[in-house]
């Protein structure tokens, strides 16, 4: 049988190797790394943001994730910037929103992480808290915090014990979207977890799976995303 095929939304941002200093599609090693231990097989997905490339790019894929990074911009559910929120990445901004809408179409098994739980609250209607304290270790330092399921959530099947997850969060989110309901919060009550009840395998994680080790939400996805033939 034939491992599907998982693709994973990248940073583009200024970067630096041997000679060379130009912009760059980035993405965590950790995140294919990740993909792989669960039995997936990844693919980065560089922004192309145009209705037609999202779609077309759904109907190859088995499993989609939402990777994290840059602060969603407030104007894309109706805010206003706060000080402390960071510069946008529009055009990351409008790919990752085609991609979710067109997973959610299509059917396919998405999961988004941190400011991918965060694109999917917003992508059907949600909005953020644009600066919480305390979930992260500091500047460029993964805090851990405790994160408590939900009872008869899809993700307290599968990790149905409280843990100590790996963070490095200041937004969250705040009004729910339609139909999305909360499967996780941490101590504080912060929405730590989202899922879509009746559209498929849809979970999004404010925290970050691919810096610890604990593969039971990525082998979740990975498990609900069939190959095609």
């Amino acid at each position: 049988m034939s491992k599907p095929l998982i693709g994973v939304t990248t940073y583009v941002n200024p970067a630096a190797w041997g000679v060379w200093k130009m912009p760059a599609a980035l993405l965590p090693a950790a995140y294919p790394a990740l993909i792989q231990a669960a039995g997936g097989l990844a693919a980065m997905l560089p922004p192309a943001p145009d209705p037609a490339s999202a779609r077309a790019l759904v109907a190859r894929l088995d499993g989609l994730v939402i990777a994290g990074g840059a602060d969603v911009e407030p104007a894309r559910y109706g805010g206003e910037p706060d000080p402390r929120t960071g510069p946008p990445a529009r055009d990351r901004d409008a790919w990752e929103l085609l991609l979710v809408r067109a997973a959610l179409d299509a059917g396919l098994p998405l999961l988004g992480i941190c400011r991918g739980m965060q694109v999917l609250n917003v992508a059907l209607g949600g909005t953020l808290v644009q600066h919480v304290d305390g979930h992260t270790g500091g500047v460029g330092v993964f805090g851990r915090h405790r994160v408590h399921p939900v009872p008869g959530t899809r993700y307290a099947a599968l990790v149905p014990e409280p843990t100590d997850v790996p963070t490095y969060h200041h937004q969250a989110v705040d009004r729910l979207a339609d139909g999305l309901i909360a499967s996780a919060h941490a101590d504080d009550g912060t929405v730590e977890a989202v899922e879509l009840p009746g559209r498929g395998w849809v979970v999004g994680v404010q925290w970050h799976p691919e810096m610890g080790d604990d593969e039971r939400v990525m082998r979740g996805l990975v498990q609900a995303a069939t190959p095609r033939p």
